[in-house]
């Protein structure tokens, strides 16, 4: 670990940016995007956990597709860090800071059947997916359109990949259960 003890930057602090949108309306888009970034890798580690633990006929599906769907969410999270950053904030970056911003409640670390894993993923979603459509409001209303399109952007890839997970829920299947009488 570091021995500097010289802070650059409080984290909270929102610095005056060259994108000329007012100390005010960043202020408010920072905070939003600080909310949309540790949501978004709460989200990021379920995904994981869950391609880490899937067993069963499906296995293979489901382990690249959660491992597509948390890379999709890892880059979403680098796109919200960046445009922050750019705006004159600060990412939230530590775990405990992460945990206390998020506003969505990850699984236990339990490891459960990939069915109720899957409806804990699109229920995690659902709350991101929500968030995402304020946050473009809110941008769009304080005359931020790059990070309203940013934002549009990312709740695409976030509402196609809830909608695959929704598709994996759904009762149609090859594999029967069988009854242990």
């Amino acid at each position: 670990m570091s021995t500097q003890k010289s802070v650059r930057k409080e984290f909270g602090d929102v610095e005056e940016s060259e994108l000329r949108l007012g100390q005010e309306k960043s202020e408010q888009i920072v905070d939003a995007l600080n909310t949309d970034l540790a949501d978004t890798y709460t989200l990021y580690h379920q995904l994981r956990k869950h391609h880490w633990n899937v067993e069963g006929a499906e296995f293979r599906d489901l382990h690249l597709f959660l491992g597509e769907a948390a890379e999709n969410a890892e880059a979403a999270g680098d796109e919200i860090a960046e445009r922050l950053q750019a705006l004159g904030g600060t990412p939230v970056a530590s775990m405990p800071n992460q945990a206390e911003m998020a506003t969505v409640e990850p699984e236990d670390g339990n490891v459960y059947d990939i069915r109720t894993s899957l409806k804990n993923d699109l229920e995690m979603y659902g709350d991101v997916i929500e968030s995402l459509r304020d946050h473009v409001e809110l941008a769009t209303n304080l005359g931020d359109h790059a990070t309203a399109q940013i934002l549009r952007d990312i709740l695409v890839q976030t509402e196609e990949d809830a909608h695959h997970i929704e598709h994996y829920l759904e009762d149609d299947t090859l594999v029967f259960e069988t009854s242990s009488e």
